[in-house]
């Protein structure tokens, strides 16, 4: 999960390595360094975030070329002496990694043996040793890098640093390398947007790939000596610039991204005349959909939360099973996979580890993956071959939002189409598209005028827990909701589906204990309103999430309107308040809304 950033060429390092950090920081941010090459390496690093790297270094640093490295601990705890990058015993290399080196104790027992003992408890400064070997032993830098990988297990994204030599070399396996060719430099970075305000020329390397770096061009090779078929990739303009645009936080820029975001993601996509939906990348014929025994669809955190709509509208609509799972036990728990079926992965990076082994495990057992991604080119992108690129351009912050909107939007469309091949009327598709096009104006209604969000705010900011109750499709939006809040707040939450409130949860209840409930005017509400009741009559104080003009408001102790809407398309307005209740909650107790402690946003390791 951590993040790499390099550059060579003929401008001053240090900066370009700092703000390529700062753009790759919501990837970890335990600790960070860097080291440019001016003569001798100067290395940099310090426990914190970026800004705290940038205190400890000189006004000016002369040199031309540099790897940079935020770390997401894994191996060893948190301390300057963990932080990347490592240098060898001489500091004449220095190594970036971000993956996980399965047999670094073996590794490791042998470098002691040869009397080259390590100083970090990383098992990434094993890498920085062996390649030492092998240049002392004079093989030239990339037979050096090869060499060494060819003994490791595990995953890498590799950035090695050489005194005597004026070039990076790169390498990848399991967490992702992106390269940016300019006019006489290049650039190496964890993520493309990182690069994007340099050049949109880059080429994203497949695991298996090496790479040297000069001022002058890029040479791309295989691990095992042969040739890359890894070509240049031109990054699509919604993946440039991602600053702050006047917003005290990228996490509340993109809250009010989401109306622009979903107007990418559906256009094109909305079929009026035929009531349905248009997923060319799909690639998928009406008879494959009408004639598919199940649908599954795999992923983590924010992603499965939009998966478990997507399931419940895919079943209410085209009337055929599907099933939400967690991706990071699906390849343990052996399913039977029917090579008829339709799967999807579903991830905002592309790189999400446990989803990509699940898409694997998948394809070993005959069965075809579908990508719902964000990131062009990422690794389940290119693995899948096909499926729906959702158009939410870069988000900063490590907690999802417009994300999370437009991989719902992206379900339902499949939803809409896949249930007008086989179930459900024209006339009612063209109802559904035609408020679909509506949804990102009330997006924006809706965010200009979001209601008594302080007075939520001031119900759960000093509770023990909160609970989040929702039936049907909002209750997937109430367990997002809950991971919001527990990731920015740091409050426990518990999300249920409101009928199994009474089933347990509701001992915790007790007299100030907050509820939010999640009650669009569905078929749901009658029963929704029963258990607000059964919540009220332990003392909770209640806050509802309803339609405009709802006279379930009065109910609550804290109503919160949204726009009405195809009760379909409900979650992509309903999820708005519980992410500014959390973004609120977060700061009144001084967390920081865009790095939470302990997170990443793209979690490359299993």
């Amino acid at each position: 999960m951590c993040g790499i950033f390099g550059f060579i060429g003929d401008r001053s390092a240090a900066p370009l390595l700092v703000e390529g950090l700062r753009r790759l920081e919501y990837r970890g941010y335990d600790s960070t360094g860097l080291v440019v090459k001016n003569g001798s390496l100067q290395m940099y690093k310090k426990v914190g975030k970026v800004t705290e790297l940038s205190k400890i270094l000189p006004n000016h640093i002369e040199g031309d070329t540099g790897i940079a490295h935020t770390r997401w601990a894994t191996h060893g705890s948190v301390t300057e002496t963990n932080a990347h990058p490592h240098l060898n015993r001489d500091e004449s290399i220095a190594v970036v990694h971000n993956g996980i080196i399965e047999n670094f104790r073996s590794l490791k027992e042998r470098l002691e043996a040869r009397g080259m003992p390590l100083v970090s408890e990383t098992d990434s400064e094993v890498l920085v040793h062996m390649i030492t070997i092998g240049i002392e032993s004079g093989q030239e830098p990339l037979e050096a890098v090869r060499q060494t990988l060819n003994r490791v297990t595990g995953t890498w994204g590799l950035c090695v640093l050489f005194k005597e030599h004026d070039l990076i070399v790169c390498a990848r396996n399991g967490s992702p390398l992106i390269i940016g060719q300019g006019n006489g430099e290049s650039f190496v970075s964890s993520d493309p947007h990182a690069l994007s305000h340099h050049t949109q020329n880059m080429f994203i390397l497949e695991d298996g790939d090496m790479a040297i770096l000069t001022r002058n061009g890029i040479e791309i090779s295989k691990l095992d000596g042969g040739s890359s078929s890894t070509s240049l990739t031109v990054l699509e303009d919604e993946w440039g610039e991602a600053d702050m645009a006047g917003y005290p936080h990228y996490m509340l820029k993109e809250i009010h991204e989401q109306p622009e975001a979903l107007r990418r993601c559906i256009s094109g996509r909305l079929d009026k005349a035929n009531g349905s939906a248009r997923l060319g990348g799909l690639k998928l014929e009406p008879v494959r959909l009408r004639n598919a025994p199940l649908v599954r669809l795999i992923g983590c955190g924010t992603a499965l939360n939009a998966c478990k709509i997507g399931q419940l509208a895919i079943e209410s609509l085209a009337r055929i099973p599907a099933i939400a799972h967690v991706s990071s036990e699906f390849r343990y728990n052996d399913h039977v996979i029917n090579p008829n079926a339709i799967h999807f992965a579903v991830s905002q990076s592309g790189e999400t580890a446990d989803t990509l082994s699940a898409v694997k495990e998948i394809q070993l057992k005959g069965g075809e993956v579908h990508g719902i991604i964000n990131v062009v080119g990422s690794t389940i992108a290119r693995l899948c071959g096909q499926g729906v690129y959702i158009h939410s351009g870069p988000e900063q912050a490590v907690a999802s939002t417009k994300a999370f909107t437009n991989m719902v939007a992206s379900l339902l469309l499949f939803a809409i189409r896949i249930g007008r091949t086989s179930s459900f009327s024209r006339e009612r598709g063209r109802k559904i598209i035609e408020s679909f096009e509506e949804i990102p104006k009330l997006m924006e209604s809706y965010l200009s005028n979001p209601g008594p969000i302080d007075e939520a705010v001031e119900l759960v900011k000093n509770a023990k827990s909160v609970m989040y109750l929702g039936r049907g499709l909002s209750a997937p939006v109430a367990s997002e909701g809950a991971l919001k809040m527990l990731e920015l707040a740091y409050i426990p939450c518990l999300a249920y589906p409101a009928g199994e409130m009474k089933h347990g949860p509701i001992a915790l209840l007790e007299e100030g204990s907050p509820v939010v409930v999640i009650a669009p005017n569905d078929k749901h509400r009658e029963k929704t309103i029963a258990s607000m009741h059964e919540c009220k009559a332990r003392g909770a104080k209640i806050i509802v999430i309803h339609e405009e003009g709802d006279i379930i408001s009065d109910e609550a102790d804290v109503a919160i309107s949204i726009p009405s809407c195809d009760s379909l398309l409900s979650p992509l307005l309903s999820v708005l308040p519980t992410q500014l209740i959390a973004y609120r909650t977060a700061l009144a107790l001084g967390c920081d809304v865009d790095r939470p402690r302990n997170l990443a946003k793209s979690v490359t390791v299993e």
